[in-house]
């Protein structure tokens, strides 16, 4: 099969003629027709997460089922599936506790199979995927537990989207206890993750949601996903703009770039007993200072989001709903659609601060 690798980190991805072997127990085979280009992505090509060369990257993702190994019963040759970036047990305590992103009960690295092997090879040399997956191919070997059933008729490059970025962007208000119908709201970074989270504020019927992007482009097009407002913080300090703007702080900040100054002003432009939500992921190592008392003596909270905070089984059929009921517009976050052969024009696109996100097809 046809696969875009990444020999070493800071280059361009090379399309490589690789070997896949048919899935062993307990995982599935998968024909992709739609993955996502995500920043998560970028941060993995620019060597600034923790990653191994060479690789299949790639993690958001839909496709149709080729074929199962012994044990797969919940689906079959012919589905057609979204792809769960999280493996799960569903036996460790975090499983049992409702939190399977979070799952700790699979030992082997995030770039091989459970049994720490791999399903890919290059000119006979083992190839990592990202997050057991590598959806920058054409077929995918991945655990059973990461390929879920779609509920409904729709398009692969929504379902790939909401493999991760919409997830990730609804699931991070929807899933949040401290959320709540009419709440004022500010979102840092228009990018696909960014526009989702004002999706979902949309949903929770926000009573002001406000965008907040060093491009004026992306703030523009954060309008048609439900933005009642927009903040250039190239141009304007976004803490005191956001004060102006909801007569002393918003209820609720969402980051959803990840840098130490997106969370530090998350928190400095929340109202008294504010909630900041932490979406977005740094390099790694990065740490985000916090004034210590404005913190405690306004008494905000800051927590993060990972995945969504979701259980994806439960919040993808939540997302389909939504989707095929009209309440959520995935298709105007498709901006740009590539063959897996221009796949680097796509992170180039990416970099250049583009609106909305762009889609590999595979025909």
């Amino acid at each position: 099969m046809k696969a875009a690798v990444l020999l070493e980190t800071n280059s361009p991805l090379v399309i490589e003629s690789v070997d896949v072997e048919k899935p062993r127990e307990q995982e599935v085979q998968i024909r992709i027709t739609a993955t996502g280009i995500c920043h998560s992505d970028l941060h993995n090509i620019k060597g600034e997460w923790d990653n191994q060369v060479p690789v299949i990257l790639g993690h958001e993702g839909a496709g149709i089922v080729e074929a199962v190994g012994d044990g797969v019963y919940h689906v079959e040759p012919g589905d057609n599936v979204i792809l769960s970036f999280r493996a799960n047990c569903g036996r460790c305590g975090n499983c049992v506790r409702g939190i399977p992103a979070l799952c700790n009960g699979h030992n082997s690295p995030r770039q091989l199979m459970h049994d720490g092997s791999a399903r890919v090879s290059l000119q006979g040399r083992p190839l990592f995927v990202s997050a057991r997956l590598g959806t920058w191919a054409e077929q995918v070997v991945c655990p059973a537990e990461q390929v879920i059933p779609i509920k409904g008729d729709i398009p692969p490059e929504v379902a790939a989207l909401i493999g991760c970025c919409v997830t990730t962007g609804v699931g991070s208000v929807i899933n949040i206890p401290a959320t709540r119908a009419g709440m004022t709201v500010a979102v840092f970074g228009c990018g696909g993750v960014g526009l989702s989270v004002i999706q979902g504020a949309r949903l929770l019927n926000a009573s002001k949601i406000i965008a907040v992007d060093i491009f004026d482009h992306k703030l523009e097009f954060a309008y048609k996903f439900g933005a009642t407002d927009v903040v250039n913080s190239r141009e304007v300090d976004p803490v005191e703009a956001i004060k102006e703007l909801t007569g002393g702080g918003a209820d609720m900040a969402f980051d959803s770039f990840g840098s130490a100054q997106t969370v530090n002003s998350s928190v400095m432009a929340l109202r008294k007993a504010g909630t900041a939500v932490m979406i977005g992921l740094g390099p790694v190592g990065d740490t985000a200072p916090i004034d210590m008392v404005d913190f405690l003596r306004n008494q905000k909270s800051l927590l993060s989001s990972y995945y969504g905070a979701a259980s994806p089984h439960e919040t993808f059929d939540k997302l389909i709903d939504f989707y095929l009921k009209g309440l959520l517009d995935v298709e105007s976050l498709i901006t740009r659609t590539y063959p897996l052969e221009r796949i680097n024009e796509g992170f180039d696109a990416l970099a250049r601060g583009e609106d909305g996100r762009g889609i590999v097809v595979f025909s």
